[in-house]
């Protein structure tokens, strides 16, 4: 997998292993996995620890590492068949922003002390990367103490200017919630959430905005005005008045992203949406008009902003991607029927 370039394998019983390279899966020359063998695959690298929760839940996540190769996330599971697991690459070496081609605003979000920033997307769509590439920076620029809360633990980011502490959510703390209280205690500067898994985090990520840290999450959600109406409907309506409010405040930024297919077939670039706080947005925000943020979006270029549509086309301009593949994963489709073929 890591030689083709591949991002998941995919051991499920009862058929042959299966890689996928670049968002397409293809089946590995080999025979059938039976039950046995497939769990035996899974046991041989599943933590002692775990094994246990394994058999309780029927699913768990872990990380794996091959020295010199590389480390690996992996989602054990059972199913109609028996077991499976998904193994994806985790990059050893942290790739930077300007690496992944990301926007010149990227900088501006990790260069702030305190807020709430999010990193959304599909599944696939990059979020761990991103994340990991904005902790970087961090990490090269400022010195600073970083609390980061996964499940498990992917990328190591090794100490540079800051202090960096990786907790593993179900290792090193019950869950996300927990470790978050925890990090509020521990005198944190920046604070990395790996996902926003619940009601309870979302508070508490909002909360350690408002106390002054800088907080980086990410959400499966697509586009930024979704985010938006995810966080706030998380919460029960007699609190979403109180939310609003805080989000309005804390907020620094949201940016959703896809991946696209490029152009010439090797491998993949990021098409991204930007939503910036600003005074428009804080106040649309506040007054619960969150459908009205998309024309804040398209007036904001000059702070950063960009719709998807946006970006999309900026790619296809330059040749990155096709105007078929650009139509594709646009959301707003009529902006791309006079270019696709």
């Amino acid at each position: 997998m890591v030689e083709q370039g591949g991002s998941d394998l995919h051991l499920v019983s009862g058929n042959p292993p299966r890689i996928r390279i670049h968002s397409e899966i293809h089946p590995v020359k080999y025979r059938e996995l039976t039950v046995s063998e497939t769990r035996e695959l899974i046991h041989q690298i599943l933590p002692a620890g775990l094994e246990a929760e394994f058999r309780r839940a029927g699913q768990v996540d872990f990380s794996y590492e091959v020295p010199s190769l590389s480390r690996f996330r992996v989602n054990a599971f059972l199913h109609h068949g028996g077991v499976g697991a998904v193994v994806r690459v985790v990059p050893t070496r942290v790739k930077s922003l300007d690496d992944l081609d990301l926007p010149p605003v990227f900088r501006s979000l990790c260069r702030r002390r305190s807020g709430f920033i999010l990193v959304t997307g599909p599944t696939g769509s990059g979020k761990s990367t991103t994340l990991a590439a904005m902790v970087d920076l961090i990490n090269e620029e400022r010195s600073a103490h970083v609390i980061t809360i996964e499940q498990p633990v992917e990328i190591i980011h090794a100490p540079k200017r800051s202090l960096v502490s990786q907790r593993d959510v179900g290792i090193h703390s019950s869950g996300f919630a927990d470790a978050l209280r925890s990090a509020l205690r521990e005198d944190p500067d920046v604070i990395v959430v790996s996902e926003m898994r619940d009601l309870e985090t979302i508070r508490l990520a909002v909360t350690a905005a408002e106390m002054g840290s800088l907080v980086l999450g990410t959400l499966h959600t697509v586009g930024a005005i979704t985010t938006v109406e995810r966080i706030i409907n998380a919460f029960p309506a007699d609190e979403q008045p109180y939310i609003r409010s805080m989000l309005s405040t804390s907020l620094s930024g949201i940016v959703s992203q896809t991946l696209v297919r490029r152009a010439d077939g090797r491998g993949r670039v990021a098409a991204v949406e930007v939503l910036i706080n600003n005074a428009a947005v804080s106040n649309l925000v506040r007054e619960g008009r969150v459908d009205q943020l998309t024309h804040v979006i398209q007036a904001g270029g000059l702070q950063g902003m960009q719709t998807l549509e946006n970006a999309l086309r900026r790619l296809v301009d330059e040749g990155l991607i096709t105007s078929e593949d650009a139509y594709r994963n646009a959301r707003d489709k009529s902006q791309f029927r006079y270019i696709r073929k």
